[in-house]
């Protein structure tokens, strides 16, 4: 066919999961400039692969025929239309092109760039700064945000609107998010890239005198600490895992690595050797949302409210890793490819960290008689590192020799602040610096997991622990008894998590016991939950409504894939899971996705100014059940020498 799509040089894919190569992307940009149309007024906000029939997936052998296809959101900045399309690579044709009317495509990358440099070159943006005594343009940074639809004013709606925030930087490389420029926000156009107007409300009296920097060229009176000796973590043999294109190996376990724009890493085909065969426990892991709410409701702080992963994407804010700085040891690294808003494909090298971490003691008894038994554990960690703007999200999985998997994430960067006059701080922060407080506000994290124990006919049950009353059989108090209640419909399916008595959740397949007669499982264990603290009529809860459970349990169904609905930015309701449980379909053995909501409540401190240490958070999946004793029986124990003997 002499067409520009199929003129591409074909890649190999070698599993129908693998994710999007930088080939077709171009070819899926080509085939929609082809066939409907898609010009230079067009941009394209998203490509990502649609992801084949989980039958497919996981039956794939080597040498079966690999359908490919890309699902595609573009739109026409002449007049704003979005369009939604599914591009078949294989066949060189366009599936489906649906016009989505009133919907908002996540922002790009592009645009934040282009927002920031279009603001410092309008000569109404640089009068408002040097009223303000600002007056090195090329020391400004002007941050975009994106609106909820309820903060649209009236004239500007059908727009393809932004917010933005000013910062400056005293040096020319110095920290911008030490000086924030108090009430002044710019409206922009997005799609016109035009100022529409200034808004200019307040400004302190004078700005104060802050130690805003982090850079030790920046903080001359800093001492490096000099009594740290260094810490060499080797493996001259090698490391333990294997990694064949997209599938690792190790200890039993096996999985596949993909990526997309919005998730960033997703986790795929998760199962676990045992006995001489390959146990399913998920069919697809990732981290489908986050919704930050600043909770200040102060003219700078009033509509920042970010929807990090549906509003821009984790995939297109991931950056490249550092060996000795963001990992430690011997490492394996997987490129990602993305493409930009021109549909053109670039390529994050060392997107994705494989490495193994010494994780203490696994398991030790020491007998009087035959001594001491002790096996070191070791744990598999797959990890990205995100940007977004201000702050920085790390994410790991961490895999177990015992079965466990546990979701961490690590929250650092730099915290949002303001400035007051003497006297008059807000409440809704914590002090910082001279005159200077960070606004509390909340990291709402939604972990999507498609879980397959042992097979897609699972069950969730809820598990709560009681403590029978004191009476004859239990004269001192002392019973503890454990229930389980299986989860039914989709109105059963959403759960709060509960202190008092520990309630956590099962996955259960009854259709297959374990060598004691009951079910294999794994049980979800939450350890960062917490309330939303929003009126259930605030505009900003009704675009998360997600945000209102610890736990929901729907059935799989391949177009459920976004909580808060697959249009966020300008969005009024969440469109996602209050939508598909409202049909409270059944979630009784068969395919089921467990929606967690984990996640910081930042009450702001002053040691994490001006860069904040890590906050960690995490959630665990627990085997119950699921093997018929300690899988790590078999570890084996380390050399004599190492233990000193």
């Amino acid at each position: 066919m002499n067409t520009e799509a199929s003129q591409q040089t074909t890649v190999a894919v070698r599993h129908p999961l693998d994710p999007l190569t930088a080939d077709e992307f171009r070819r899926a940009a080509a085939i929609l400039r082809r066939d409907r149309g898609v010009n230079e007024a067009y941009r394209f906000a998203s490509i990502e692969l649609r992801e084949p029939a989980k039958a497919l997936a996981r039956d794939f052998t080597a040498g079966t025929a690999i359908v490919r296809e890309a699902l595609v959101v573009c739109w026409d900045r002449r007049d704003g239309a979005t369009y939604k399309a599914v591009v078949s690579l294989t066949e060189d044709t366009v599936l489906s092109w649906e016009h989505q009317p009133g919907k908002q495509p996540n922002m790009t990358v592009d645009e934040w760039h282009e927002c920031d440099e279009a603001m410092r070159k309008d000569p109404r943006v640089a009068q408002a700064l040097a009223k303000r005594g600002i007056t090195e343009l090329d020391k400004v940074l002007i941050d975009v945000w994106t609106f909820g639809d309820f903060l649209v004013p009236d004239k500007y709606r059908g727009r393809r609107l932004g917010w933005t925030d000013a910062w400056f930087r005293t040096e020319s490389d110095s920290n911008p998010y030490a000086h924030p420029v108090n009430g002044l926000h710019f409206l922009v156009d997005m799609n016109e890239m035009r100022l529409l107007e200034i808004e200019d409300t307040f400004e302190v009296e004078s700005r104060p005198r802050i130690v805003g920097e982090y850079q030790p060229k920046h903080l001359p009176g800093l001492r490096p600490r000099q009594d740290l000796r260094p810490l060499h973590i080797a493996q001259p043999d090698g490391v333990s895992f294997t990694v064949d294109g997209h599938e690792v190996y190790w200890q039993g376990w096996s999985m596949r690595l993909g990526f997309n724009y919005r998730e960033g890493l997703v986790i795929h085909r998760v199962g676990y050797r045992d006995q001489g065969r390959v146990r399913s426990i998920a069919h697809r892991l990732s981290i489908a949302e986050m919704i930050v709410p600043y909770r200040d409701p102060g003219v700078d702080h009033v509509r920042r409210t970010a929807f990090d992963i549906g509003e821009w994407g984790l995939g297109f804010m991931t950056t490249s890793l550092t060996l000795g700085c963001d990992c430690l040891g011997e490492i394996a690294y997987l490129d990602a490819e993305l493409h930009d808003s021109a549909g053109e494909p670039y390529t994050i090298e060392d997107a994705i960290c494989i490495h193994e971490e010494d994780d203490r003691v696994l398991w030790k008894h020491v007998d009087g008689v035959s001594g001491a038994q002790v096996r070191r554990s070791r744990r598999l960690v797959i990890s990205c590192h995100v940007t977004v703007a201000n702050y920085e999200y790390l994410i790991y999985w961490n895999f177990y020799q015992d079965g466990n998997i546990e979701c961490e994430v690590r929250a650092t960067g730099i915290m949002v602040v303001g400035h007051f006059d003497e006297g008059h701080q807000p409440p809704f922060g914590t002090l910082v610096d001279q005159r200077t407080y960070a606004p509390f506000h909340q990291h709402f994290l939604v972990a999507r997991m498609d879980l397959e124990i042992d097979g897609v006919h699972n069950t969730v049950c809820m598990t709560e622990s009681s403590a029978p009353p004191t009476g004859p059989d239990n004269p001192y108090g002392l019973a503890l008894v454990s229930t389980s209640t299986p989860l039914l419909t989709e109105a059963d399916g959403k759960q709060d998590f509960r202190w008092e008595t520990q309630r956590g959740w099962k996955v259960v397949n009854t259709n297959v016991t374990n060598h004691l007669g009951t079910p294999v499982g794994y049980k979800l264990v939450p350890s960062a939950s917490f309330p939303a603290m929003l009126d259930p009529s605030s505009p900003v809860f009704q675009r998360a409504q997600v945000i209102g459970h610890t736990l929901w349990v729907t059935p799989y169904d391949p177009d459920e894939r976004w909580p808060c609905g697959e249009f966020v930015n300008q969005s009024a309701t969440d469109e996602g899971l209050p939508v598909w449980a409202a049909k409270n379909r059944s979630i009784e053995n068969t395919d089921v996705v467990l929606w967690h909501v984990f996640g910081i409540h930042h009450i702001t401190r002053p040691e994490e100014w001006p860069i904040m240490p890590v906050d960690k958070i995490s959630f665990w999946l627990k085997p119950v059940g699921f093997f018929d004793r300690n899988p790590a029986l078999d570890v084996a124990p380390s050399p004599p020498e190492a233990c000193g003997s």
